[in-house]
């Protein structure tokens, strides 16, 4: 019989009112039954959103310190489990357990720089335009923070969101992927065992298209972040512009890398094979377009199909495995219906293109990796996100192309240029239209201590981690103190 787990709510671990539960499954292994989770409903989100009222009350009034001194303590007790956490993770989602692990370590560090914060969530202080006034502001939290995850990196994007929104002292509701939702109830296990105020968190499992819809919708939470699809991010950005929400979106991509001809080709190759397969390509940033110089275009191919095919699938919890499985068979059968598109756009399947039989592969989700050569510009394979462990590969004569190629698509999440030319380099940095680019290394691999988030239809502007995301957690509020003991008419009297 699978464990039952249960959502946090009212500072309890409760059933959900609707009486459902949904299975939770191994992708390498959908035979096994990782746990039932909460196929919560709509009063199950209204009565997270009471108690993350009464949550803010208490946690907003705590010293911004003492709020990091909690993430401090969440973040030693991911250290202390991050094995186990990484194993389970592994179980549910279905990546490798070095990505696992480097999962939580996102975590742990996103948790550390959050306590740290805790001392600098600093104001200004600006000289008045009027005799004796001081003129200041602070940030003060702003509510009940809705945030809406998705699968792929179950333990970082989570903490991406939370940790900074606690440590600015909102309350928040955590409202995770119904396909790793064991994940994130470990989370809040150990948010509450850090200390963290009963009610100053509440987890919801269940649908997005019920519970995230509520929590976006209900007009005493303020604050909603949300990563996922663009399509679904559109939906949301409308109904939180009708009612005046603050938001930040984090959405699709088509990010490339861009080989040149003078490229350290060895360095190149894995750089594209841990950006186009790593996760089973399902990362936001994932390398999903391969741009060639002609000069070194048919060699490197050549190397790129070569160690594609090299690449073992298998379940993540096994030592020998390169790649694991897609999240589930929806996943799959978009994977594969995007390599029937490239073939009748008359793209080259180099490598991979099916699925693997056999008793150790045929119980999970897996797909080979896949290698498309002589890709057009604004062809559906070159253009659409994928979210699967497929690569298209463009070739190119020169810089100005590759720049002009990796440009022209509606997103603007990551980019990657492998060069010893410096001036290219700088070009590159200069002028392709992304939020985050890479010189000799691959479209993946942020740090918890810089920005993160794109451009055009990959988001809304707002940034994930470092320190802008702070900026997004709290309001500004201006403080004018007048000591002079008589009217003082700004703007009138300034030169008096």
């Amino acid at each position: 019989m699978a464990k039952k787990f249960l959502n946090y709510i009212g500072g309890e671990w409760v059933e959900p009112s609707t009486g459902k539960y949904f299975q939770n499954r191994n992708p390498a292994n959908w035979n096994q039954i990782v746990g039932l989770f909460p196929d919560s409903g709509v009063q199950d989100a209204r009565r997270a959103v009471r108690s993350a009222a009464r949550g803010f009350e208490v946690w907003s009034k705590t010293p911004a310190p003492l709020r990091g001194e909690v993430l401090k303590a969440a973040g030693d007790l991911l250290v202390k489990n991050k094995e186990k956490i990484a194993r389970v993770m592994t179980q549910e989602m279905g990546k490798v357990l070095d990505e696992t692990r480097g999962d939580v370590q996102e975590g742990i560090d996103t948790a550390y720089y959050a306590a740290i914060e805790g001392r600098r969530l600093f104001g200004h202080t600006v000289p008045s335009e009027l005799r004796d006034k001081w003129a200041m502001t602070y940030r003060r939290p702003i509510g009940i923070c809705g945030l809406i995850t998705p699968f792929n990196f179950p333990m970082a994007i989570p903490t991406w969101k939370m940790f900074p929104a606690l440590v600015c002292g909102n309350s928040v509701i955590f409202k995770p992927s119904h396909d790793v939702p064991r994940t994130a109830t470990m989370l809040v296990e150990i948010l509450l065992e850090a200390g963290l105020p009963q009610e100053a968190v509440q987890l919801v499992h269940g649908y997005g298209r019920v519970v995230g819809e509520a929590l976006v919708h209900h007009p005493s939470v303020p604050v909603i972040s949300f990563t996922g699809s663009t399509a679904t991010g559109s939906v949301i950005g409308e109904t939180c512009g009708r009612v005046h929400k603050r938001l930040s979106l984090e959405m699709g991509g088509k990010n490339a890398q861009i080989v040149m001809d003078d490229a350290d080709l060895d360095l190149a190759l894995e750089g594209v094979l841990w950006g186009a397969f790593g996760t089973a390509g399902q990362r936001c940033t994932a390398t999903s377009r391969l741009i060639v110089h002609k000069k070194v275009h048919n060699r490197f191919l050549r190397m790129v199909c070569d160690a594609a095919e090299k690449l073992r699938l298998g379940d993540g919890l096994e030592a020998s495995t390169d790649v694991g499985p897609l999240i589930h068979e929806d996943a799959r059968n978009k994977v594969k219906q995007y390599v029937r598109i490239g073939q009748e756009e008359g793209a080259s399947l180099e490598v991979g293109g099916k699925v693997p039989r056999g008793a150790r592969l045929g119980k999970g989700w897996f797909y080979r990796p896949t290698v498309f050569a002589g890709v057009k510009p604004r062809s559906r394979l070159e253009q659409e996100e994928i979210f699967g462990p497929v690569l298209s590969v463009i070739q190119v004569r020169s810089l100005d192309e590759a720049i002009k190629v990796n440009n022209d698509v509606v997103y603007g999440l990551s980019s990657s240029i492998y060069t010893r030319d410096v001036r290219g380099a700088f070009k590159a940095m200069t002028e392709l239209a992304t939020g985050i680019s890479y010189i000799n290394a691959p479209t993946i691999g942020a740090e918890a201590h810089l920005p993160f988030g794109g451009v055009k239809q990959t988001g809304n502007g707002h940034r994930e981690g470092g320190w802008e995301v702070y900026d997004f957690y709290t309001e500004t509020k201006v403080l004018y103190v007048d000591y002079s003991g008589r009217l003082q008419r700004a703007q009138i009297d300034t030169y008096e």
